[in-house]
């Protein structure tokens, strides 16, 4: 078989659910956050395991998936909109049975306007600059909305990943200021926010990336093996070149193992030349550039030829080889392409 296989593990997702929602208080909520597909693992049946764990509340990204997501989990559970409501989405709001969350004037405005009486929530911004309502506007606004029951009012830290900015508490003294007489859940955090600890959980927290094995949360289980078929085996003298640009030259006798997964696999091509591959546990540098559909390996030092070769998984989680290629595990997860063989345990 040529195509490599991605192994996702539900009973893993399902486990660092767990853990996270351990570490907040029994009043608090988790929800989960399956946006992007489940951040490219499938929403679908992540949903699913996710809600029999226990998960109620969701969120997507726009109103979209939340249409899949729904068709996944069926009438019950809230799925809540980042995007909130936009133009165009109000059949589909209403529809799916979402919960936008509203981030300007503008769509407080049209949500009252199309669906009076559907539920809604509010995002605030509280300094990332990037959605909700601002200070000044939520002021103008909030005795309007908050009579009608958002069902939740959250914001969004800027930089939770990092314990020690100082953004975090700014951040949280905002969100307290403007939540002040507020009598709706509130949230602020999502992984990272789970992690700074008891200041930060309001009534929910919404971990995302920590669900799927990435960092911040450190102690999270891993969820995808990345298994891709070996095409090609070659010997190599002191001297020779491999691949385009002739951009690594075999500095002695090499084996160079050709693997069939590449850029269009959503393995980036700047981690040609820095990232390792694994076969039976044992490292193994990929030599020269990505290239769509090919990678190359330099397996001199094995002792034995390998069948296939494993470039995510125990041996090496998604951010060591993000880091690789010089980004974060989110592009990694987000990335992983169409053409692999899924098996969803």
């Amino acid at each position: 078989m040529g195509t490599a296989r991605l192994t996702i593990d539900r009973p893993a997702i399902v486990a660092n659910w767990r853990a996270l929602d351990r570490l907040s208080a029994r009043s608090v909520e988790t929800g989960a956050v399956v946006k992007a597909d489940c951040y490219g693992l499938g929403a679908g049946p992540v949903s699913e395991a996710l809600a029999e764990a226990g998960a109620k509340r969701f969120f997507v990204a726009i109103a979209e998936e939340g249409q899949k997501v729904r068709e996944a989990l069926g009438p019950g559970p809230e799925i809540f909109v980042f995007s909130g409501h936009m133009a165009g989405d109000t059949a589909l709001i209403d529809g799916a049975d979402l919960v936008p969350l509203l981030n300007s004037p503008e769509q407080v405005g049209r949500h009252l306007d199309h669906l009076p009486g559907r539920a809604f929530g509010i995002q605030l911004d509280t300094g990332m600059n990037r959605l909700g309502l601002e200070p000044a506007d939520w002021s103008h606004i909030r005795d309007r909305v908050l009579p009608l029951g958002p069902r939740l009012v959250m914001s969004h830290l800027a930089s939770a990943d990092d314990p020690k900015d100082a953004m975090n508490g700014a951040q949280l003294g905002v969100f307290r200021e403007l939540v002040e007489g507020v009598d709706a859940p509130l949230s602020l955090a999502a992984t990272g926010g789970t992690l700074l600890g008891e200041a930060y959980h309001f009534d929910l927290v919404r971990p995302g990336i920590g669900l799927y094995g990435g960092v911040p949360f450190e102690a999270a289980a891993p969820v995808v093996t990345l298994t891709v078929p070996v095409i090609q085996i070659r010997d190599l003298t002191q001297g020779e070149t491999v691949g385009y640009g002739n951009s690594w030259t075999a500095a002695r006798p090499s084996r160079i193992a050709t693997i069939a997964a590449g850029y269009a696999d959503g393995l980036i091509r700047a981690m040609g030349g820095r990232a390792q591959v694994f076969a039976g546990g044992v490292p193994c540098p990929v030599v020269g550039r990505v290239s769509m559909d090919l990678i190359t390996v330099d397996i001199t030092d094995l002792d034995a030829e390998p069948i296939d070769m494993e470039l995510l998984g125990p041996d090496q989680g998604v951010d060591v080889l993000a880091e690789a290629a010089g980004t974060i595990g989110y592009e990694i997860l987000t990335s992983l392409g169409a053409r692999y063989e899924r098996v969803i345990r």
